[in-house]
């Protein structure tokens, strides 16, 4: 049997470990000692850079003397504001309740004005109203001499009632029998005489004015003696 195959392996592991850790520490070392102649070198860099630091500013020039010909300036008026301004603090403030005033006595009325009498009713017009009359003697409208030759020979009588219409302007219009004598000859002859013969005043109404209106009248027919 060769002498390398009798090494033990775990001998050789640690081995190993061994040198990787030497290995490592000597990087280390290596890397550590250049960091700091780096820094070094920044050092000193930095020692010798000069800073200029920058002028003080220059002070402003005064302002020129104010000119006391120009007018002052109008003074600034600041518009009030729209909106009330808020307000902070409720202040409760309790006014004491005066006592009630005591009812004014009351005057007695006075007793109330007897009512107006009424009105007195406007007078009445007068009544101006009238019939027709006649004008002249109406006897003379009828005469014996009108009497009827038939009834005049028979020698019959009586007595005939008439109307007679008045116009306005005074003249008879119409004639109505208003009682018979019982001979239609003489009532006949009595409205055709006293129409045509009759003159008359117009009838007036209540004011006054001429208006148609009617006049009653008699005739009594008697046979004349000889």
């Amino acid at each position: 049997m060769a002498y390398g195959d009798s090494v033990d392996p775990k001998s050789r592991v640690v081995s190993v470990v061994l040198v990787g850790i030497i290995t490592f520490l000597l990087g280390w070392l290596l890397v550590s000692g250049l960091a700091i102649e780096a820094v070094k070198k920044v050092a000193e860099k930095l020692d010798v850079v000069d800073v200029n630091e920058p002028p003080p500013p220059e002070e402003p020039p005064p302002p020129p003397p104010p000119d006391t010909k120009l007018p002052p300036p109008p003074p600034v008026v600041i518009p009030k504001s729209p909106i009330p301004p808020p307000n902070t603090t409720n202040q409760v403030q309790s006014t004491p309740t005066p006592p009630p005033t005591p009812p004014a006595p009351t005057p007695p009325s006075a007793p109330a004005a007897p009512p107006a009498p009424p009105a007195a009713p406007p007078a009445p017009e007068p009544d101006k109203s009238r019939p027709a009359t006649p004008r002249g003697n109406p006897g003379s409208w009828v005469t014996t001499e009108d009497y009827p030759s038939g009834a005049l020979r028979e020698e019959r009588q009586g007595s005939t009632g008439f109307r007679l219409t008045v116009g306005p302007d005074g003249k008879a219009t119409g004639c109505t029998v208003t009682s018979s004598s019982g001979h239609a000859d003489l009532d006949e002859a009595t409205c055709r005489y006293a129409q045509r013969r009759a003159r008359l005043n117009a009838a007036l109404g209540k004011d006054g004015s001429p208006t148609t209106g009617t006049y009653n009248g008699r005739v009594r027919w008697v046979v004349p003696k000889e």
